[in-house]
C-alpha cells in the first residue's frame, strides 16, 4: 500500500463578516494587502457535488480530512487507538461515527469534530 510522503499545507483561514453592505468593498480592499482574497463569487460546494447526500457527508469529511493531513487509514487508526478496518468502515458509510469518536477524529485530523456528525 502506498503512503503519502508530503503533508499538505493547512495554513489558510476563511473569514466571514456580518455588517452593512455599503462597507463591503472597503473591508475587502483593507484586507487585500494582508494576503486575503475576495471569495464572495465562489459557488457553494453542494451545487458542485449534488451526488453527495447528507448521510454521506461524515464519511466524505473523514476521507478528505485524512487525505489533507497525509495519513493512511492505518496511521490514523494507530493515532486514535482503533483497528484500521473501523476507519475503512466509517469512510465507506458502513460504521456510524458517534460523538466521542468524532472528537477523537477531529483532534487527530485538526478539524472541528462536528463535521463528522
Amino acid at each position: 500500500m502506498q503512503e503519502h510522503t508530503r503533508k499538505h499545507p493547512t495554513e489558510t483561514i476563511e473569514l466571514r463578516f456580518i455588517g452593512p453592505i455599503v462597507n463591503m468593498a472597503k473591508a475587502v480592499e483593507t484586507l487585500k494587502p494582508l494576503g486575503f482574497v475576495d471569495a464572495s463569487d465562489s459557488v457553494p460546494w453542494r451545487e458542485l457535488y449534488p451526488e453527495y447526500k447528507d448521510e454521506d457527508l461524515p464519511s466524505v469529511c473523514l476521507r478528505g480530512g485524512r487525505y489533507r493531513e497525509g495519513l493512511t487509514q492505518k496511521q490514523l487508526a494507530d493515532m486514535i487507538g482503533i483497528p484500521q478496518r473501523h476507519i475503512s468502515e466509517m469512510e465507506n458509510g458502513k460504521r456510524p461515527i458517534g460523538k466521542e469518536m468524532a472528537k477523537r477524529l477531529g483532534k487527530a485530523l485538526n478539524i472541528g469534530y462536528k463535521v463528522f456528525l
